[in-house]
Order: structure tokens, then C-alpha cells, then sequence
């Protein structure tokens, strides 16, 4: 295939995209900043700085689309929380008109999304059926979600990734809390009662060719099929370090730190992949020990 790939410098495109050359697809890369795209990426991946000048998609076979400002990097004011969805919506919404603008579109638009679609539903069993609690996150995600499923037509289908936390080397989540975890100071944050809804990195690029490949449409959680509280992952990344970790950060210091972010690690989603595995999809990676375990290792 001849695919165009936005984030391609992302936690998820650094390593979807060596896997698309691996199978011999085409890839395209957009990007606001070429040189450091070029630093990153395989001498193949051509690479486009923007979408302006773009007239159509006819060249594609297919669109992943998994551009956006990392989600929680810095605290929530109406400043970030407006670059955050724009930086979504916007690359969204031009995606959507380059698609409906092409005679030949390509056959499937597979947009990001995330479970913060959800909210915080606590103790819920969270398929892609189940009703969200209105906040931010879900605002942000069904907006998203919306403007991506504009491109759906009897040529196009459209998949959307409800993605949890995703580990991997080099970055994301583990990135943020490896250096606390290897000198001791780790530990469960709060009550540690909430769930984290994960997926290893091979998991994550292994769903993305599988929804590739495969004439489905609509949400897919991108989750393991094992969500864990905050408290089993804290303790198993401990053991994983053979660090303790049993240092607990109470929630008003987490709030007085992060403001509305919080909800970020404090809340969380008990997310299923259900719609993954029923169309046939076999994880890897389903315990979480084995998981850190290959990915801090």
C-alpha cells in the first residue's frame, strides 16, 4: 500500500512506521518539522512538511492519522486545553477534506482516539459501547472522533483507536517514571485504587495493521485485555526494577501539581478491547509483569 501517516515522529508512528516499510508499503510522512523527521525516520519514509498545498489523497491507499500534542505534559489551562484540541481537530479536519475531495480516496482513514473518550468510570467494565462520563478528556475525544468519522463513505471506512496508556522504550509513560522507580521513590499514586487500561507497543502497532488489513469500522479500545489498578502496576513495575515502590503520593499533592490534569492518574478507564478481540485479534502481551518486563529491559 502507499500510506500517509501523520505523528509519524510520535511515541506510536516511531515504531508503526518501520513496521509498514518491514511490508513493503510506501510511506509518507506529515510533519511540521522535516529535519527532525529526518533524524528520526528511515532514509525511504518521504516526508511532507504540512497539508496546505495538498490538493487530494488519490495517491493513498490508506491514512493514519495520529497526530497531537502530547496530552500531559503540562498543566491544563484554556490556553493548553484549546493546543491541545486543535492540534487533534485541526490535521483532523483537513484529512476529512482531502479524503472527500479525492476521486479514488483512500480505502480506510484509521484515526487516533483515545479512552480518555470514556472519562473516569471508576469501577465500569468500559466496552466501546458504554456511555461516557462528560469531562474534558471525553469532550476533546468525541469532537475528534466526530471529524474523522465525517470521511466514512462506501470507499472509505473509518476505524477509530481509543487508545490506554501505551509502554514502550524511549518514551511515553515509563519515560516519566523509570527515574523515580530505579532510585526507590516510586509508589502507587493516591489510593491507587483506579484502573490504568494498557497496551504494549507491539500490541498497539500489531492492531493498527490488523484494522490495516481488515474490512472493520468505528471505535476499537486499544487496551490489553487485563486493565490493572494503579496500586498492581506500581508494585509490579517495583519488582520488574527489583526497586521498592511502595512510596505513595497522596491525591492533593498530585492535584495541587497538576490541577485538572490530575484526572489523568488519578482517574481512569477498566477498558476491554472487546471489539478487537471479536473480530479476531490475538494479543501478545496480556500480563502486565511480562510486558514491563520487555519494555524496561
Amino acid at each position: 500500500m502507499n500510506i500517509l501517516v501523520t505523528g509519524g515522529t510520535g511515541l506510536i508512528g516511531r515504531h508503526l512506521v518501520p513496521r509498514l516499510l518491514s511490508l513493503g508499503h510506501t510511506v509518507t510522512v506529515v510533519t511540521r518539522d522535516p529535519e527532525k523527521a529526518r533524524s528520526r525516520l528511515d532514509q525511504r519514509v518521504n516526508i511532507w512538511k504540512g497539508l496546505s498545498d495538498v490538493q487530494d489523497v488519490d495517491a493513498f491507499d490508506a491514512v493514519i492519522n495520529l497526530a497531537g500534542e502530547p496530552i500531559a505534559d503540562k498543566r491544563w489551562t484554556a490556553a493548553q486545553k484549546q493546543r491541545l484540541c486543535q492540534s487533534r481537530w485541526q490535521i483532523t479536519q483537513r484529512l476529512v477534506t482531502l479524503i472527500k475531495s479525492s476521486d479514488n480516496p483512500p480505502s480506510v482513514l484509521i484515526s487516533g482516539s483515545a479512552t480518555g473518550y470514556y472519562g473516569d468510570l471508576g469501577e465500569v467494565l468500559v466496552t466501546e459501547d458504554e456511555p461516557p462520563h462528560n469531562e474534558f478528556t471525553h469532550k476533546l475525544c468525541a469532537k475528534w472522533e466526530q471529524i474523522a468519522s465525517q470521511a466514512q463513505s462506501d470507499k472509505t471506512r473509518v476505524c477509530l483507536l481509543r487508545t490506554g496508556v501505551v509502554f514502550a522504550p524511549q518514551g511515553g509513560i515509563l519515560a516519566k517514571m523509570l527515574p523515580l522507580f530505579r532510585m526507590g521513590l516510586g509508589g502507587p499514586l493516591g489510593t491507587g485504587r483506579q484502573y490504568m487500561a494498557w497496551i504494549h507497543i507491539d500490541d498497539m502497532v500489531n492492531g493498527i495493521l490488523w484494522l490495516l488489513d481488515n474490512a472493520l469500522q468505528g471505535p476499537f479500545n486499544m487496551v490489553s485485555p487485563y486493565p490493572v489498578r494503579n496500586e498492581q502496576f506500581t508494585h509490579t513495575l517495583g519488582d520488574v526494577l527489583s526497586r521498592p515502590a511502595f512510596i505513595r503520593a497522596p491525591a492533593t499533592a498530585i492535584k495541587l501539581l497538576m490541577g485538572e490534569s490530575a484526572v489523568l492518574v488519578l482517574g481512569g478507564q477498566r477498558a476491554l478491547p472487546k471489539r478487537l478481540e471479536e473480530s479476531g485479534f490475538g494479543f501478545r502481551w496480556f500480563d502486565l509483569e511480562e510486558a514491563l518486563h520487555d519494555v524496561v529491559r
